[in-house]
């Protein structure tokens, strides 16, 4: 289930989520993290948008614009996992903007990936309350995996790899 697909050269779990009162994210064998809720900037359910399923889970799904182009992406909630369906037709280091694909709303931006990337950090929120403390902050650069999920305002995992 998903584990030959997880990048595990790049991705670090800290094991805060072992000590959680509760978690947003399904921890199984203490190395694969799946998110099954991700919520917009407005609170709109990401996962299960579309039938796409990965291992059986849900994609969590994204508007993404590049390009001059548009199209639903389609995420693997497993953490780690470059797997990905949809509009897919986008040079790696492009730079692309973010979207609810039920709102239309932008992602939230949070902050930079590292001070040398033109990489920018978005949100994705794990509760409806859309806390800071519950998010999944994903690269808006296509092919650049860095990511990381944070669960009552704990790292949990972060992934930094690139294509």
């Amino acid at each position: 289930m998903g584990l030959k697909d997880i990048d595990r050269d790049h991705l670090t779990i800290t094991g805060a989520h072992k000590d959680a009162p509760e978690s947003h994210v399904e921890v199984q064998d203490g190395v694969l993290i799946i998110v099954t809720q991700a919520f917009g900037p407005r609170g709109d359910n990401l996962v299960g948008v579309s039938e796409v399923e990965f291992d059986g889970f849900p994609a969590l799904t994204l508007k993404v614009r590049a390009g001059g182009k548009e199209g639903l992406v389609h995420l693997s909630p497993f953490h780690g996992d470059r797997r990905k369906a949809g509009f897919l037709d986008i040079p790696a280091g492009t730079k692309c903007e973010l979207f609810c694909p039920v709102s239309g709303e932008p992602l939230e931006h949070i902050g930079k990936v590292d001070a040398d990337s033109q990489a920018d950090y978005f949100a994705i929120y794990l509760t409806e309350s859309l806390s800071a403390g519950e998010v999944v902050a994903i690269s808006d650069v296509w092919g650049d995996y860095h990511s990381r999920i944070v669960d009552n305002s704990e790292l949990i995992s972060a992934w930094a790899a690139e294509d």
